[in-house]
């Protein structure tokens, strides 16, 4: 059911934008930059609007969407509950899963960082 009213949703708002976008192209275009801004994706100079806006509200649009918030479904996790076993990638490129990482009883400690 939750997979269903994703899929509304997502569709109803692809629809509404493209449509959108083609009656009004100029508000649109600053709408989208302005989300561009939240990001800073517009900050970086090899990207240009002409190169990623046209791509919103497209059908592959459309299926990334729904692929990452079905995903994310899978991703919930709450107090006295299993942790999710969701996917990571290790630096090979080996996608494996974080669960694979337990060995018998031993707590496992994740620490992310960030080296900019």
């Amino acid at each position: 059911l939750q997979k269903i009213l994703i899929l509304l949703h997502v569709t109803t708002c692809a629809v509404v934008g493209k449509t959108l976008m083609i009656l009004f192209p100029n508000a649109m275009k600053r709408y989208i930059l302005k989300q561009g801004e939240k990001s800073r994706m517009n900050e970086n100079p090899k990207f240009s609007y002409e190169n990623w806006g046209p791509t919103f509200f497209s059908f592959k649009y459309l299926l990334f969407v729904l692929k990452v918030k079905w995903k994310r479904l899978e991703d919930e996790a709450y107090e006295g509950h299993p942790a999710p076993n969701t996917p990571v990638v290790a630096f090979n490129g080996e996608v494996c899963h974080l669960l694979d990482f337990m060995q018998d009883n031993r707590p496992l400690i994740l620490n992310f960082g960030s080296c900019t």
